[in-house]
């Protein structure tokens, strides 16, 4: 028998409450090594969701140059 487990669907959403999870980490630790870890964490999961933002769009275009 199979578990159904209540969390959200999509790939955004579940980016989302990951970072909502994290966020609230954060915010009962002191600053160190813990904290700066959570926080990078919190920092690739903005990436994602940027990525998959851009991944997605109508008008999908490449990178400019630099």
């Amino acid at each position: 028998m199979q578990r159904r487990r209540s969390v959200p669907h999509t790939f955004e959403e579940n980016i989302a409450a990951e970072k909502a999870k994290l966020e609230a980490q954060v915010a009962q630790l002191k600053p160190g090594p813990q904290m700066d870890g959570l926080l990078k964490k919190i920092r690739q999961l903005e990436t994602a969701s940027h990525m998959n933002e851009w991944l997605s769009s109508p008008g999908l275009q490449p990178p400019e140059p630099a």
